[in-house]
């Protein structure tokens, strides 16, 4: 063998032995999940479940105080007390929740198939017909939507959370109006866009809106625990897509969201590119 081919060779042996750390890096984190959604699943959920049930029984407790005692100031405390306790208890609940619904997105096989934007909405705002019922919403759905090449399961979950986000923020507004409209993309691409005209957020916090329990209204204003849009951008990525917001505040939101027209390369070279930046984070 001649000196380029010895050359040739060693780099291909380099190659092949970083493709086996690239392939065992990713059966390591896929393990890591596995062992995270287990943990999240039941580890998690039973001392939640102490908290919640214990927490009955001493209202329980208390309540078969005499009247008399059961109204005094210490005791209506400890009832307020109990009372937070529970609602965290169940905020806590709804988080997990949320982390369960990321790993899923994550790992779960993807199914890619034609699917028509406009019945995937349809079907969505179906799905969330009772956060609608007693409104009178304005939707205007654009006649040109795109057919994406998508998980059609995935895709019903990230338009859940972007339609749904767009009904609670519009909750406040006299005449809520939301809007679905195509968008222009560069070559290789299409895109789509949810507006409303709802609570919007301040612009200089966009930057953490796709972040896990990343909230930027307060507890009391919506309900939610920050998980949908970190959801929503699990799952673009999973197809190779990007998901962007812009809003102003008391002046609406803008969520767009950009797909390749080939899910399956973008998808792909996507995963491809997180491994290769684990690797070089660790």
């Amino acid at each position: 063998m001649n000196e380029p081919d010895a050359s040739a060779e060693h780099e291909l042996q380099q190659l092949r032995a970083a493709l086996a750390r690239s392939q065992q890096q990713v059966a390591d984190m896929a393990a890591a999940q596995e062992e995270f959604l287990r943990a999240v699943s039941h580890d998690l959920r039973a001392p939640l479940r102490h908290v919640t049930s214990y927490g009955a029984l001493v209202r329980e407790v208390l309540g078969d105080l005499p009247p008399e005692v059961l109204q005094g100031a210490e005791v209506q405390e400890a009832l307020g007390f109990l009372a937070t306790m529970d609602q965290s208890a169940r905020r806590m609940g709804l988080m997990i929740d949320g982390l369960q619904a990321l790993v899923r997105a994550s790992r779960a096989p993807l199914r890619l198939q034609p699917v028509p934007l406009a019945d995937a909405i349809a079907h969505a705002r179906t799905t969330l017909a009772s956060a609608e019922r007693g409104r009178t919403v304005e939707w205007r759905v654009g006649v040109d939507l795109p057919t994406l090449q998508a998980d059609s399961t995935l895709l019903q979950e990230l338009l859940v959370q972007l339609l749904g986000n767009a009904l609670k923020f519009t909750r406040p507004v006299a005449q809520p109006c939301i809007a679905v409209l195509a968008d222009a993309a560069p070559a290789g691409q299409v895109a789509f866009a949810v507006q409303d005209n709802g609570v919007g957020f301040d612009p200089a916090r966009a930057g953490t809106l796709f972040g896990v329990f990343q909230r930027l209204h307060r507890e009391t204003e919506f309900d939610g625990v920050g998980a949908g849009l970190a959801l929503c951008r699990a799952i673009a990525q999973r197809h190779g897509a990007q998901i962007s917001a812009t809003a102003v505040p008391g002046g609406g939101c803008a969520v767009r969201v950009q797909w390749p027209v080939d899910a399956a390369a973008a998808g792909t070279v996507n995963v491809a590119a997180n491994v290769n930046a684990n690797a070089h984070q660790r």
